[in-house]
């Protein structure tokens, strides 16, 4: 590989990647472990995929965005699952610096529209409990594709950025990344470079993509609880809530892991915890979010139902 066709002016060429264990017996289990969760994460967003198409009831716009989280969270399971269940079969996990670039782009393209599409969620469910009269003029056809298209855009912008910062460090060796997947901060530990402007990119990078999506989740659903609370009839608050709480309940688990673990940059290095945090953001979250939207949601079991019986939904 050449090492110039990334911007990268050092003689490294390859990262080796210490993975999740460096116990030789612990690697064949994990490997089951994780093998079977990707499988389970694949299989129940894409069954979230399938019970949307199928099921009229679902043709609206929070089940437009519930069908997109879900194509997301496939995708960034693949971006780091399957290189990690090679590297467990491998006595040593070699990575191509561009591969481990590569990985590094498409997974904070993929988080990065996850943050805001959370976000776009939220704003529907303002204006579906507070502006309903509205609601289907402000959340058109036109207005879902918009915001997903804005929520792809503004990820894409973040994730070259961060990636074209990366490419123009040097790396002078060692090159082992105590990580079991390319990420910024176990990167930033092995460059010989200035890593100042990296630092200052993160900072800008963190407050576009998690603080103000997280000020205008806050926001929406401060109104929708105000909203809710006057909602005389308990069914109908009950009802709100429920379709609130599996939305937060998926803000607080990815939001959480990930401010975690990129406002840890005053560590001197990388441990175990932060291989933790990585298993939390990467596998549970996309793993639990079909279990989530399913569990207190008649309309998606019955669909979930009539997908795996292979009826049709009623006319």
């Amino acid at each position: 590989m050449d090492p110039g066709a990334w911007g990268n002016r050092t003689g490294v060429t390859e990262f080796i990647l210490l993975g999740l264990t460096g116990n030789r017996g612990l690697q064949p289990i994990l490997f089951v472990i994780f093998f079977f969760a990707y499988l389970i994460t694949v299989g129940g967003n894409f069954s979230i995929l399938a019970a949307i198409f199928v099921e009229p009831k679902l043709h609206t716009p929070m089940y437009y965005f519930l069908g997109n989280l879900s194509l997301l969270d496939i995708g960034c399971i693949t971006v780091t699952v399957p290189p990690m269940l090679v590297c467990l079969l491998a006595s040593q996990c070699r990575v191509p610096y561009a591969a481990c670039i590569s990985q590094l782009f498409f997974f904070h393209l993929l988080a990065g529209v996850d943050c805001h599409l959370l976000t776009a969620m939220a704003y529907d469910r303002y204006l579906a409990i507070c502006r309903p009269l509205t609601y289907s003029t402000r959340m058109s056809h036109e207005v879902q594709g918009a915001l997903v298209g804005i929520c792809c855009t503004v990820s894409f912008i973040n994730a070259l950025t961060h990636t074209v910062a990366v490419s123009v460090l040097d790396f002078c060796g060692p090159n082992v990344v105590n990580h079991f997947y390319c990420d910024l901060p176990p990167l930033f530990q092995l460059s010989c470079s200035s890593i100042h402007l990296n630092g200052q990119l993160l900072f800008v990078g963190a407050t576009f993509m998690g603080v103000i999506p997280m000020i205008l989740i806050s926001v929406s659903y401060a109104h929708v609880a105000a909203a809710v609370l006057r909602i005389r009839s308990s069914e109908g608050r009950k009802k709100a809530f429920s379709t609130c709480g599996s939305h937060l309940t998926v803000v607080c688990i990815f939001y959480g892991t990930g401010f975690f673990s990129y406002m840890r940059l005053g560590s001197v290095s990388a441990s175990d915890k932060d291989k933790g945090i990585g298993i939390l953001n990467t596998i549970l979250s996309p793993m639990l979010n079909p279990v989530i939207y399913s569990l207190r949601n008649p309309d998606v079991q019955g669909a979930l139902k009539r997908v795996l019986t292979g009826k049709r939904p009623p006319a």
